[in-house]
């Protein structure tokens, strides 16, 4: 009877102890969730800045005479496109979606881009204390922009692995948790190749 009364013991402390670890997996998985959730809302925090931004410099460039407008329209078409896509926190576990925002942000960036080397050609609009102010503050958002997004693939790295590893994957799929894995930003097409200029 002791013996029966002592497995039976060890069997409730086994199973105890296998929930409190299961429990331990399971709020790690959502931690690391949340972690990449906030770094999530820093990266359209950033990007949400670059567009407050624009319509700013499209006014100020706007007053160059005989500016090419073909390069503002493409500004302002690709801020456009940004500004239509509807993107919550959602579009984390969805890799289509994710890889259509960064598409559209891509574009603008590409944009802007080719926004600021045609303004080299206009060297009356440089001279504008708030075109150079404006560009100034655009070339710091597009460095916290690369920042952002290398800090959320870092907390993405870390929430994949951690879903991926085992055991908890194992637990994973047998107790049915619903984590997905993140998306990663990847670099823009092309990035590897050095722009061609022509003067």
């Amino acid at each position: 009877m002791s013996k029966t009364l002592g497995c039976g013991i060890a069997l409730v402390l086994v199973a105890i102890l296998c929930g409190v670890w299961a429990m331990g997996q399971y709020n790690g998985l959502v931690g690391a969730e949340q972690d990449v959730a906030k770094q999530w809302s820093q990266v359209e925090s950033v990007y949400q800045r670059r567009a407050d931004l624009i319509p700013n410099l499209v006014a100020t460039v706007k007053g160059a005479a005989n500016f090419e407008q073909e390069t503002l329209t493409k500004v302002v078409e690709a801020r456009a496109k940004v500004g239509q896509m509807t993107v919550g926190s959602d579009v984390l576990n969805d890799p289509g979606k994710f890889a259509q925002f960064q598409q559209a942000q891509d574009e603008l960036s590409g944009a802007l881009s080719r926004l600021m080397v045609v303004v080299e050609r206009y060297p009356e609009l440089k001279a504008v204390a708030n075109f150079t102010d404006l560009q100034h503050q655009l070339e710091g958002t597009e460095n916290r922009i690369t920042v952002e997004r290398q800090r959320f693939n870092d907390v993405a790295k870390t929430y994949n692995t951690m879903l991926k590893t085992v055991p908890r994957a194992w637990f994973v799929k047998l107790l049915g948790w619903h984590f997905q894995e993140k998306p990663y930003f990847q670099a823009q097409q092309g990035a590897a190749e050095a722009p061609k200029v022509q003067f």
